[in-house]
């Protein structure tokens, strides 16, 4: 007899990384909101989504509490875990495609396209009259998108072939680059100054329910996207001429999986600014544990990614309390650590190979 879903999923355990996933971004998502100045118990957390937003059980809740949950923290915890789980999965969808562990959305220039598309908005005040409040995004995601197609064509004409390591050394310099332009821009600022320098930090402080509103929808395109083409990252990653040979229509699929990457890339940075490292820890984590099945791999990342940069928020927010941390400051300071374990890791390995 044919065996239910289920009943396959409970003989190989593949359900054991999604529910522990799940348990990890829901005990970060009650730590974000139940840890700050003012320590809120979850009993009462509790109550109030059970009541007020389920109309489930019964019990009463501080107004104060309420207020503080619903206006400043849930929106900020939201915000968060969509910002995580965008760049984890950015990530993960570049390390695949370009097939090295190194690429993501920071080292391959799109945060710095995105950033410099979301400062330029502010610089100028630029509002476009039928978009409104999503000039700001829609600006960051085009920007990310441009500089995508930018490194990829300044590769392609240096070298055909396109090595990867050719891929990330220009998304370096194009990274550089669009730093300058940025700098400048904060040189000729005069009030928008503390606005611009606050973004290129990185935060999701007093943001709110707008911000959580301009990320969503481009958060469910982009993994959407990225989700549909899971299979044909699984058969890029052994190399375009062998994915060719399979049937994969190479230029298509890669065009979609870069359009979705810098969606959630632009997206990410609209909302929080550059916030480096998120997009090549957790993937590669995953990876590690679980392996490189995208299916899996896309959809992990984005549950610890979210929970990640949670937790990075709350470091941020009680480290120095009464003051906050730059949420940027706490992903470097994990990132750049990791980033240089695998890079050593690869060139030994890279050594062992041709010994």
């Amino acid at each position: 007899m044919r065996k239910s879903f289920t009943q396959r999923n409970l003989q190989n355990k593949s359900f054991i990384p999604y529910i522990l996933g799940i348990l990890f971004l829901i005990a970060a998502a009650i730590a974000g909101i139940s840890a700050g100045s003012l320590s809120i118990p979850l009993v009462d957390i509790i109550h109030l989504f059970l009541n007020k937003e389920l109309g489930l059980g019964s019990g009463k809740i501080k107004p104060m509490y309420e207020s503080i949950i619903m206006e400043i923290r849930f929106p900020r915890v939201l915000l968060a875990g969509f910002v995580g789980a965008s760049l984890s999965m950015a990530g993960a969808a570049f390390q695949g495609l370009l097939r090295n562990p190194l690429a993501d959305p920071y080292t391959l220039g799109v945060s710095s396209g995105a950033s410099l598309g979301a400062v330029a908005t502010l610089f100028f005040s630029l509002s476009i009259p039928f978009l409104g409040l999503y000039t700001l995004p829609i600006i960051s995601i085009g920007a990310a998108i441009l500089t995508m197609f930018a490194v990829l064509f300044f590769a392609r004409s240096v070298e055909r072939s396109m090595k990867v390591e050719t891929i990330i050394l220009t998304g370096i310099i194009f990274s550089s680059f669009l730093g300058a332009f940025i700098s400048l821009m904060i040189a000729l600022t005069g009030q928008e100054l503390r606005q611009i320098i606050g973004w290129l930090l990185g935060s999701v402080s007093m943001r709110g329910w707008d911000y959580v509103k301009l990320i969503a929808p481009c958060f469910v395109i982009g993994s959407v996207l990225l989700m549909a083409n899971a299979k044909e990252l699984n058969v890029l990653s052994y190399g375009e001429e062998r994915a060719q040979h399979l049937g994969v229509n190479v230029q298509r699929r890669k065009m979609m999986i870069l359009a979705a990457g810098s969606i959630l890339t632009g997206a990410a940075v609209a909302v929080s600014g550059t916030i480096g490292f998120v997009g090549l820890v957790i993937p590669h984590f995953i990876r590690l544990i679980w392996g490189p099945p995208h299916g899996r791999l896309l959809i992990l990342s984005g549950l610890f990614g979210a929970g990640f940069l949670i937790l990075a928020d709350l470091a941020a927010r009680i480290v120095i309390a009464p003051s906050e941390l730059p949420i940027g400051v706490i992903t470097s300071l994990i990132g750049a650590p990791v980033f240089a374990f695998i890079l050593m890791r690869n060139r030994k390995g890279g050594r062992k190979r041709h010994a």
